[in-house]
């Protein structure tokens, strides 16, 4: 999700099923005006904080993350205090009514939720006696990850990524480099599918001479 740092005129963005945390890096995508996130790992209502200032937001898919808990009126009630320019939530319209009682039983977000601390989208180790416990949860996102990728090259045509060139593009990138790269990849076979065969072909134009200038460079380090 952190592509979207660079992608500030984006309009419509589906991120459904794809392991995602944290919504900070959308607070910069003001001409959004869909947001589809169900079924992510999305703990806490506070991440709205960072859609409050979004002034095309119309429309979010939000359900089957962890923050909606287990009252569906209190979490859809917080959810319109805080966002109360959606036209729809949850795939389910939003009426006047619920924008006047969101007032008395939604909760006012004020502050972006409470996380370690975060620069360039690479988490830093607090503690070292926490390090097998992240290993192993981002082993479980890479295979989750690769295999949602791969879902998609096949939808599009295209040949599966092979594990080891997924997870290990160079033996000298460090962790977060490889992490970036898998995300930028999922995102641009994600936009992909929006496109219609004259942006493939351009796509594929511009893929072609990336390609020979890179087969380029590589001849004259030889």
């Amino acid at each position: 999700i952190s592509i979207c740092r660079d992608l500030p005129n984006i309009e419509v963005i589906t991120f459904s099923v794809n392991g995602i945390s944290d919504l900070e890096p959308l607070n910069q995508c003001q001409n959004l005006s869909e947001l589809y996130l169900r079924k992510n790992n999305i703990t806490s209502l506070n991440e709205l904080f960072y859609l409050k200032n979004l002034p095309r937001l119309r429309v979010l898919w939000l359900s089957e993350n962890p923050c909606c808990g287990s009252d569906p009126h209190h979490y859809r009630m917080t959810v319109l205090r805080n966002l109360p320019s959606l036209q729809k939530l949850d795939n389910q319209a939003v009426t006047e009514e619920e924008l006047s009682q969101a007032l008395v039983d939604g909760e006012e977000i004020t502050a972006p939720p409470a996380r370690r601390s975060v620069e360039n989208g690479c988490p830093e180790s607090t503690e070292s006696s926490a390090a097998e416990s992240t290993t192993e949860t981002e082993s479980e996102l890479l295979n989750f990850s690769l295999e949602e990728t791969n879902k998609i090259r096949e939808e599009l045509g295209m040949k599966p990524v092979p594990r080891d060139k997924f997870s290990s593009f160079s033996p000298r990138e460090t962790d977060c480099n490889r992490k970036k790269r898998n995300n930028v990849l999922n995102a641009i076979l994600l936009l992909m599918k929006e496109l219609d065969k004259e942006g493939l072909e351009i796509v594929q134009q511009t893929v072609g001479r990336r390609l020979q200038a890179f087969r380029k460079k590589e001849l004259q380090e030889e």
